[in-house]
């Protein structure tokens, strides 16, 4: 069997797993990279999930590298013919002018503008890729992982290195080295979380969803066919209400029970009240930014409340190849719904030019390449948060920052108990104790798998902070080579941890909110949003 030698060894191309690579790349480092599908990039690029940012992402509250990849998303749309030049005046704009998203685009560019990041280091051959590569079997000895196997162009390739990080989505590594991890609910006793459930359910997971992408051409008829499940899932009842699933409703967590959207912004409710527009919501091409006539459609990816996937999981679970047939084919059959039933505000019935588009997302089907993952297998750590911290103004700065992040605790409806939960938080930091796993020496999580509860995944598990983890994995695994160090060291040694914190903050790693800027209203605040009821 062949064997690859490197410093660091980066299982998963997930967004966290990208920065990973990245960052240890560019400190010197011999880094492989790989991917098991055909695009690194993760959230934005093969889930197709435009980023889902804070108001004050354009001013702090992300590293310098993650500014710099939005000014590029931005730049590339200033330096294009034919996007409008009042767009461009404004500074701040978003290209795709959706709802969620502050730089929503296609994941395409996003593909481009990592490609090009990671570049560099391929060319000077301290970084390496694969993609469509598959992890067989982690091999362990003493609490440390000695080598991986990974079937690349279907051979068997053996991969050794100093550290090995966890950039998978739903944290394969971690389990297949035998580290301890916890997944789904835990129980109220076990956290000290008030809103944690009495009993523990491993199996009670957020749900996953394959994105789909569509491109209104406003007349003609682009229906695909029915897909195989579709009568079966379209007669099905949402579980905290009276509507069938595919509707335009969906879960309102402040209520417990549904809500109405529209389709389109100035579509209204019976009291008057403007709804939502879900084609607004991830939009990634808006025609009226085309003034050339080269993008003449509006292009959303769909990845809306009505398709998340919540009838199984999709790991730790027999039938979890299964569940990822039944998962794409429940989103197939909700396209397939919006294009022959969906009601319409003018009293028709279906949207048959909603035209399922392909080209986006590097697939036949027109979804995305691998599903969004928002809760991944999490990693016992030296140190777990846990909602009491986020939801505590100075619980929430740790001293071993290591980053920051601010998004509510937003958990989507769940597989076992079709749950759903909603809390807002403080402006939170990322401690590096929740990055040191309890017993393995040189396993590091990349992504969505640190130290975290089900309740607070749903605040960390979004990109900016992502991104940071997975920045500061990969620091952290160098600064640990070359002191000749473990990790768990430089977490428990202050000289060790103070020095750490040099190298970061020198990459533009910001550990801590600038709360004196936001309390004056002096940062440069992202667009508003609308209210909708």
């Amino acid at each position: 069997m062949k064997t690859i030698k490197a410093q660091v060894i980066i299982c998963g191309a997930s967004l966290g797993g990208t920065l990973a690579a990245y960052s240890a790349a560019r400190e010197g480092k011999k880094v492989v990279l790989l991917e098991e599908t055909a695009w690194i990039g993760g959230q934005l690029t093969s889930q197709a999930v435009p980023p889902d940012e804070h108001i004050w992402i354009e001013d702090q509250g992300c590293t310098r590298s993650y500014r710099e990849y939005r000014n590029k998303v931005r730049d590339h749309f200033n330096n294009l013919p034919g996007f409008s030049e009042e767009v461009k005046k404004e500074r701040l704009f978003c290209p795709g002018g959706s709802e969620v998203s502050f730089v929503a685009h296609p994941p395409k560019l996003a593909l481009s503008i990592l490609t090009d990041m990671l570049n560099p280091y391929v060319e000077n051959e301290n970084l390496t890729v694969f993609v469509n590569a598959n992890l067989r079997e982690c091999i362990t000895e003493d609490d440390e992982i000695k080598g991986v196997i990974y079937t690349i162009d279907g051979e068997d390739v053996r991969l050794e290195g100093d550290y090995y990080l966890d950039g998978t989505d739903i944290g394969d590594l971690i389990c297949l080295s035998g580290a301890e991890y916890r997944v789904g609910a835990e129980s109220r006793a076990e956290t000290g979380e008030p809103d944690a459930p009495e009993v523990a359910d491993p199996s009670d997971m957020q749900s996953a969803i394959y994105s789909a992408c569509l491109e209104n051409r406003k007349t003609g008829d682009y229906t695909i066919a029915k897909p195989e499940l579709y009568d079966e899932f379209s007669k099905m009842k949402m579980p905290y209400d009276e509507h069938n699933l595919y509707s335009m409703y969906g879960p309102n967590s402040s209520t417990g029970k549904a809500k109405r959207f529209a389709m389109f912004p100035g579509e209204f409710r019976e009291d008057g009240r403007e709804m939502f527009p879900l084609f607004q919501y991830r939009r990634i091409v808006c025609a009226d930014f085309f003034t050339d006539g080269s993008h003449p459609y509006d292009v959303t990816l769909v990845n809306w409340p009505q398709n998340d996937f919540f009838f199984g999981n999709l790991f730790d679970c027999e039938d979890a190849e299964h569940n990822h047939y039944l998962a794409k084919q429940y989103s197939l059959s909700f396209v397939y719904w919006l294009q022959t039933e969906a009601p319409r505000a003018d009293g028709g019935k279906g949207y048959p030019y909603f035209r399922l588009a392909t080209e986006y997302l590097g697939t036949d089907n027109g979804l995305s390449m691998a599903p969004y993952i928002r809760e991944s297998r999490r990693i016992k750590a030296k140190f777990t948060v846990t909602e009491n911290h986020v939801c505590d103004a100075e619980k929430c700065r740790f001293p071993d920052s290591v980053g920051v992040g601010s998004y509510p605790i937003d958990l989507h409806i769940t597989s076992k108990t079709h749950t759903f939960f909603y809390k807002p938080t403080y402006r939170f930091t990322i401690p590096l104790g929740a990055m040191i796993p309890e017993r393995m020496k040189n396993l590091l999580p990349a992504c969505k798998n640190i130290g975290s509860t089900h309740l607070t995944n749903g605040c960390y598990r979004l990109h900016p902070v992502e991104w940071n983890i997975g920045e500061v994995s990969g620091l952290l695994a160098s600064f640990a080579i070359d002191e000749g160090v473990a990790p768990v060291d430089v977490w428990a040694n202050k000289t060790l941890f103070d020095k750490f914190c040099l190298l970061i903050e020198g990459y533009g790693i910001q550990r801590y909110w600038n709360e004196q800027s936001i309390l004056e209203g002096t940062y440069v605040r992202s667009q508003e949003r609308k209210a909708y009821s």
